[in-house]
């Protein structure tokens, strides 16, 4: 027994021996390659120091550009990027601008376009709303600034069955006024507004009346009237009672009593709009105001009864 455990245990020994010998055959090959590399280091060291530092310097100059070659050319790139966004927002904004301008500019013509069309509307509107007897003072001013008195056609004397009786609440009755002057007749040039501006009323009897103008004197509506240089007058005094709607001059063509002349003009005034009321006869407050109006209309003087310049532009005389 004793020599078979002797024998296991020499066969042991003899095993760890071995393995120990192999494994310090792998480790040299090892020590000798890092001996022969510590042995090279220094032979370079000492033959090429100059380029190692170099060879060196080159490699970390390459890896740094390596290394921030993407970065600057991404810099680089976000740069051009903002120049070229930048760029085009001014481009684009500086068009945008003149066609934002153009925009308003024409969207301010057109409203202004509209404003005025409108504006031409409501005139037009109101031109025909107020009747024809507000026509344009336009035309009386370029009439009058011209000089010319707008004529109508020739107009024939109708012949009016009138009443025999004033109708004294349309025209009422006008009082007596010694020495009395037509209003605003000093104003009035001309030889056709002479009369006008010479007229003082007077009052005398019958006697007088016949013995100055003897067979010159007509009635109308039971008022006497004297014709004097192509107008007729109020003959005040002759009858204390007559009935008169106007104290002042009526021109007459071919001495056509006054109440037809009257008539005949409100005929006229009535077709062209002016006046609106009935043919009667009487030179009331309605006539007086039509007369008027169309006098303004057509650059005469506003006498506002019949005189020879607006009766030749009535085309009656």
């Amino acid at each position: 027994m004793r020599i078979l455990i002797v024998s296991l245990c020499s066969l042991a020994l003899i095993s760890v021996g071995y393995g120990a010998q192999k494994q310090e055959k792998k480790s040299q090959p090892k020590k000798k390659a890092q001996t022969a590399q510590h042995a090279a280091q220094p032979a370079h060291a000492a033959g090429g120091g100059a380029s190692a530092k170099k060879a060196s310097t080159a490699t970390h100059q390459v890896q740094n550009n390596n290394r921030n070659g993407p970065a600057v050319m991404t810099g680089n790139n976000a740069q051009k990027n903002k120049k070229n966004e930048t760029s085009t927002a001014v481009n684009q904004g500086q068009k945008r601008k003149p066609a934002q301008t153009s925009n308003a500019a024409n969207q301010a013509q057109k409203g202004k376009k509209n404003q005025t069309q409108a504006a031409s509307a409501a005139n037009t509107g109101q031109v025909k709303g107020a009747g024809k007897s507000n026509r344009s003072a336009t035309v009386s001013e370029q009439n009058a600034a011209k000089g010319k008195l707008a004529k109508n056609k020739a107009v024939k004397p109708q012949h009016f069955n009138l009443s025999k009786q004033p109708n004294t609440a349309k025209a009422p009755p006008i009082k007596f006024q010694q020495g009395r002057r037509i209003q605003g007749s000093q104003n009035w040039q001309g030889q056709k507004y002479a009369v006008f501006r010479n007229y003082q009323a007077q009052w005398h009897d019958q006697n007088w009346w016949h013995n100055h103008y003897h067979n010159n004197i007509v009635f109308a509506f039971g008022a006497p009237y004297y014709w004097n240089a192509g107008y007729w007058f109020p003959a005040w005094g002759y009858n204390p009672n007559a009935y008169y709607a106007w104290d002042g001059p009526i021109y007459a063509y071919n001495r056509m009593p006054p109440d037809k002349v009257i008539a005949n003009v409100q005929a006229t005034l009535q077709q062209q709009g002016y006046y609106r009321g009935e043919v009667d006869g009487l030179i009331g407050p309605l006539t007086r105001g039509a007369i008027a109006d169309y006098q303004r209309d057509h650059g005469l003087y506003m006498t506002s009864t019949i005189d020879q310049p607006t009766l030749q532009s009535l085309g009656i005389a």
